[in-house]
């Protein structure tokens, strides 16, 4: 006995720590008393009071501390995480959870960072509807190794005064050329301004397949030809000519509010609502999105490989997919965010208080969103940000 002790210390610490999340209530009792760091993005007021909210969800329910690591560049956790494994800290990382998407993702996934697969034997996964952007992050299959918690998905405000919904990316290409001057969208690299680029390059590419495999080894020039000619187009036309753009998304809002343009791409369908809510636009401006769909994806949190708490983070994650969490986190007054959630899998009265949710005066409902269209992989994403540069961004 004393021997089959003495073998077990000195086996790998990690193959003794990892909780397995299909035995969840040994999940839970083990979580209880951790202390969770969660890295996540810190500049957002709203978004850190809801992480404060999920704190005490997962206090009061497990007895699990979440402290937040305020970020501002979520590669900031990922080079943290990388540092450890170098330094030989396998088991006790300063980091245990990461809100985390896209290439951030795909770098740790390739580099076995990663904690999992864990993600889809949650309890309240079972309420997850599983779509594209949910099993896809950015081109990357997420095999388990990360779990979703909300949804953004891109759409056109419009001040319905001056302008009307466009039902293609043409049609607002012929509209701009009708209406010079009244429409522009942020200057990439920022990150609104690159998915304005990748709305255009999905519906305008012959075969967006080819979009969901890294760039390398394609032909670059002529699967993006069709996005230069409709820019090379639709440029002069744009407020200034094109000659500068906004520096980023909320920077619109100035724009629409002192009547420069009347129509604005947006990442979030209810920022318009909150928006105007908060003043920041007039109560006249709407949203739109193309027929065909726009690009939509989700926000993942995911656990290191060297977390010291991977319990008490599961337990965090699981909590975030609870249907409380997701009503609280799509209330356009908490942060407006996009259900992960299958309604038609929640209680009727669950789903009564998502019907009966008031998302404000310009947020389409999910339906009227229609079909959300896979992100590309995440390296179509600095090729075009650094092609667009080239070719505009210096003049």
């Amino acid at each position: 006995m004393h021997r089959l002790l003495l073998a077990a210390a000195f086996l790998p610490s990690t193959a003794l720590a990892n909780p397995d999340p299909a035995e969840w209530s040994a999940v839970t009792q083990e979580a209880e008393g951790q202390t969770v760091y969660w890295h996540a993005w810190g500049g957002s007021t709203a978004t850190n009071d809801f992480i404060a909210w999920i704190g005490e969800q997962v206090l009061d329910a497990h007895g699990v501390t979440l402290e937040h690591v305020k970020l501002t560049d979520t590669a900031d956790a990922v080079t943290r995480v990388l540092s450890e494994r170098q330094a030989g800290n396998d088991d006790d990382s300063a980091v245990d959870l990461i809100w985390i998407n896209g290439a951030n993702f795909a770098n740790m996934k390739e580099a076995d960072l990663l904690f999992g697969p864990w993600a889809t034997q949650l309890p309240n996964y079972d309420l997850v509807a599983e779509e594209g952007v949910i099993t896809n992050d950015f081109g990357t299959a997420v095999d388990g190794m990360e779990s979703p918690w909300a949804k953004a998905q891109f759409v056109f405000m419009y001040d319905s005064e001056d302008a009307q919904p466009q039902s293609s990316m043409q049609a607002l290409a012929d509209w701009t050329a009708a209406n010079p001057g009244r429409f522009t969208y942020p200057q990439p690299p920022d990150f609104l301004g690159t998915t304005f680029l990748k709305q255009a390059l999905v519906t305008l590419v012959e075969d967006p397949g080819v979009l969901q495999s890294p760039v390398d080894g394609q032909d670059f020039d002529a699967i993006t030809q069709p996005l230069w000619d409709y820019l090379d187009a639709l440029k002069p036309n744009l407020w200034r000519q094109g000659e500068s753009y906004p520096a980023s998304g909320p920077a619109q809002f100035q724009l629409i509010t002192d009547d420069e343009i009347d129509i604005a791409p947006s990442l979030s369908p209810s920022e318009a609502s909150t928006a105007i809510a908060n003043f920041q636009l007039p109560d006249t401006v709407r949203t739109f999105v193309p027929d065909g769909g726009t690009i939509g994806n989700a926000s993942f949190v995911a656990i290191p490989y060297n977390s010291g708490a991977k319990a008490g983070a599961m337990v965090v994650a699981n909590m975030l997919l609870s249907p409380e969490a997701q009503l609280r986190a799509q209330d356009p007054d908490v942060l407006g965010y996009g259900t992960v959630l299958d309604t038609a899998a929640l209680t009727e009265e669950q789903a009564q208080a998502f019907a009966d949710l008031d998302l404000g005066i310009a947020t389409l409902g999910p339906a009227d969103l229609g079909e959300a269209l896979p992100e590309p992989h995440a390296s179509w994403s600095t090729a075009v940000e650094a092609e667009w540069i080239d070719r505009y961004g210096s003049e």
